[in-house]
């Protein structure tokens, strides 16, 4: 979207231009950015998006370690109700 707003008799273009991704600032030491770096040129990919790559791994690994003790609290409690996968697929027609 274009808007053009008057100021002192110049006009000025705003552009706005939508995103999907947001930003975050990080201050990492040396040899957590220095380790990025290497990372990134290793596999041939901008700083930036190594740096989101190891994010997203770092949060499934903590979903994980979630799961897993939720797991083991059911079990503790015997509130476990195993089933095969067959069983669970063909409840939902899959």
């Amino acid at each position: 979207m274009n808007v053009i707003l008057p100021k002192g008799g110049i006009q000025f273009r705003i552009i706005h231009m939508p995103t999907e991704k947001k930003r975050v600032n990080v201050s990492l030491s040396k040899p957590m950015y220095q380790a990025i770096g290497q990372l990134a040129k290793r596999d041939d990919v901008p700083y930036a998006t190594k740096a989101a790559q190891l994010l997203k791994e770092a949060l499934e690994l903590e979903e994980d370690i979630a799961f897993d003790y939720l797991a083991r609290q059911r079990e503790s409690e015997g509130v476990v109700d195993y089933r095969s996968h067959e069983e669970v697929w063909a409840k939902y027609g899959l």
